[in-house]
Order: C-alpha cells, then structure tokens, then sequence
C-alpha cells in the first residue's frame, strides 16, 4: 500500500476546513540559523487558515528527501494505448435534429437551475507577471471574470432561469478577487448566486525535502493543484448548498480559458450520456503542452503529461485536455483518492520543489464522456490566455467571440 504523500493517497479525510483572509504575511527566516527547518507559529497559523496539513507535509518532505517522490515515480508504468475512434465523440453540427435534441435538453436544466459553474480562479499566474489573473482587463474595460460572469448571467437571462457561480479561489487570489467582485457590485450576480471558497495550500521544498526559502527568507506558499476541486467545493459546503437548491451539474474551467462558456449543446449530451463527467478535448497543435486521453488499464482516462513514461510519444492521440469538464454534482460529492505528483519550478532562480494534484484524474474513478471541441473561431471553446503576449495577439479574436455580450467595439 503506497505511504501517505505518494501517488494514489489523498490527506485525512473529514477535516473541517476554514479559509479566512490571510491577514498578514509569512514570517522572514534570514535571521534564524540556517539549519532550522521548520514552520514557525505564524507560519502554521497563516497555513491553517487554508486546511493546511502538517502531517501531510511532513511525508511528503522524506518522501522528497528518500526520492520516493520524484519525477520518475510521477510515471506511469503500464502501457498508454490511444482512444477507439468512437470512443472521441463530436458535437452535431447545429442544423443537425440530434443536436436540436441536445440543446433541448441542457436549455431545460438551466431553466430548472440545475446548472452551476465552478471557475478555477486560483492560479498564481507566474507567467503572467505573478498577478491576480482574473482581475485584469482583456478588452474594453472588461476583466476575465467579468467577461465568465457576464456570460453566464446572459445565459440565465435568455432561458429564464439561474446559473449560480463558485470561484475557487487561492490564498494568492481570495482578497484581490473579493475587492475586484465589491468594485463592480458582483456585475450584479443575484443575491445568492455568487460565492467565493479557496483551495487548501502547502510549502514548497527543496529539491532534497528541506523547506524552500525565497529571495527574502521566506517559506514559499502554493496551491496545490486543481485536483482541490472536490475535496475543497465539499469542504467549504458550497456542494452541500448548491445541492440543496436542486443543482445538478457543474461546469468547471479556468479562469483564463475565455473559450469555455456556457453550453447547452454539451450540457445535454452530458445528460443523455448519463456520464458522471464529460471532458471537452480539443485537437492537437505542435507544441502544445498537456495531457491527452488514453486508454490506461483498461478504462479511457485522462493522464497528464508529467505522468507520461520516458520515451512514450504522446502522438498517437490526436487531442488533449483543455481542462473544462461537466460533472454531476451528485457523482462527485465523495472522496476520490488521487494521486499526489512531484513537481519542479523555479523560483527566485532556485529550483524548488511542490506537490500537486490534479482534476483530470477523477476520469479514472467516473463514467466519463469525451467530446471534441474547436479551437477557432468565434465558437471556440479553447482559447487560453497563458502570457500577456497571448492576451495581445488574442484581443481581436476574444472581442468578436464576445461580440453578442458587448458588441463590436
């Protein structure tokens, strides 16, 4: 049985989580004697406030120090077979009957207010100058969750119905993104239909288990990777209310994906499916970096590219994951065991290690449904924002796919 900190174990379950405002920073280290390596009070005390899990993190620093967590244990070891054609569905073209049907369908559970949407808002943005992505202007005054909630309320408008949003949040993001939302009246989201919960949070290390410091002798904080998703909508009981309030399905993407909006078309096939989450997976450029879905002993699944197997050539599928993902609240109100996955960066010009896990991997413990999306256009549904230079080139694109919220201008 593999040890708590490793691939496949998840923290204690149950714990009740709180997640205040940080109200201070981390405590500096550059006057303590270099070989002690622990959290200091404040430290814990700031952590705690976000579900941190000392015990966690301390098996996973000898795990770290012993090379029992490490790249090469991120990888899989059994074979990664590509889908059956039929296996990577595609939606009806719009003049088609069946996707009449389809778009019938999800029109009518928003209608019902089964529908939510879950913007993983979380993201640290180290590409993006280490700002609060969401907050920032894409065009016309307009930010990326402005442009997300704008869509979602337009949405509701046409089929007379609610779409209650949920911003996973992180300790980097929560206070900026709370002022942003206070500043333009929650882009009048009605009462009762916008809440904020945040992601839980660890320390990075060194390469060796030690505790990382940065530039100013500080511990450095991270989110530890989308797979937060359930374990911190339960949590927080924001799965519990939207349950309640008859919520059925959830519509999960980033932040910074200004592709992934509401759909009635996939919304429906995700409930003719009956599946317990539906993947939008979109074709494969050169370059692009992610994970695909493959068969994985036995089942089709999503597997991520630091997973991959040294030397595996990862195009023999033709699509990969663009991280928007349809679930049925029901399926995922549970305890899925995830893997926990080695992850190197750097920071301050230091490598550092942090520990991740990953949403995509609850495809290999739910009936899942997989469905091609485009990627141009103004009907695309994966266009992300990594780098400002990306926000740059995209502006003119993003305008006209967001045309029929603000107009050409």
């Amino acid at each position: 049985m593999l040890e708590p900190g490793l691939p496949g174990v998840q923290p204690a379950r149950g714990d009740p989580r709180d997640t205040p405002l940080p109200s201070r920073p981390f405590e500096s280290r550059s006057k303590r004697e270099p070989d002690v390596k622990k959290l200091s009070a404040d430290d814990l005390a700031f952590l705690n406030r976000f579900g941190f899990d000392e015990a966690l993190f301390a098996s996973w620093r000898e795990a770290v120090r012993t090379k029992r967590l490490s790249v090469a244990n991120n990888r899989v070891h059994d074979r990664l077979l590509a889908p059956h054609a039929d296996q990577i569905r595609d939606l009806p073209r719009r003049d088609d009957e069946d996707r009449t049907e389809l778009d019938r369908l999800g029109e009518d559970a928003i209608r019902r207010g089964e529908l939510g949407i879950v913007i993983l808002n979380g993201g640290m943005a180290t590409r993006f100058g280490g700002v609060v992505k969401g907050v920032v202007e894409v065009f016309g005054g307009h930010s990326f969750l402005e442009l997300k909630i704008r869509d979602a309320l337009d949405a509701a408008r046409k089929l007379g119905g609610r779409i209650p949003i949920y911003l996973m949040n992180s300790f980097a993001t929560d206070e900026a993104t709370r002022a942003h939302l206070d500043e333009h009246a929650q882009f009048g989201i009605p009462a009762g239909d916008l809440e904020c919960f945040t992601q839980f949070i660890s320390v990075r290390m060194t390469p060796d288990g030690d505790i990382f410091e940065d530039a100013e002798g500080k511990v450095s904080p991270h989110g530890p990777g989308h797979g937060d998703f359930a374990p911190a909508l339960r949590a927080s009981g924001v799965l519990e209310r939207f349950r309640a309030r008859g919520g059925k399905y959830l519509l999960l993407a980033n932040v910074d994906n200004l592709g992934a909006r509401v759909h009635p078309g996939i919304l429906g096939l995700h409930i003719r499916s009956r599946a317990e989450v539906t993947v939008e997976v979109a074709p494969k450029w050169p370059g692009d970096v992610g994970g695909s879905p493959y068969l994985f002993r036995g089942k089709l699944q999503l597997v991520e590219q630091i997973r991959y197997p040294a030397d595996f050539d990862p195009d023999i599928v033709d699509v990969f994951n663009t991280n928007t993902f349809h679930f049925s609240a029901d399926a995922i109100d549970r305890d899925f065991e995830l893997g926990w996955y080695f992850v190197e960066k750097k920071v301050d010009g230091k490598k550092a290690v942090q520990v991740e896990r990953l949403v995509g991997e609850m495809t290999r413990f739910l009936r899942s449904t997989f469905v091609r999306v485009k990627r141009t256009g103004p009907t695309s549904r994966f266009f992300p924002i990594k780098v400002p230079e990306d926000l740059k080139s995209g502006r003119d694109e993003i305008r006209a796919m967001y045309a029929d919220l603000f107009g050409e201008a």
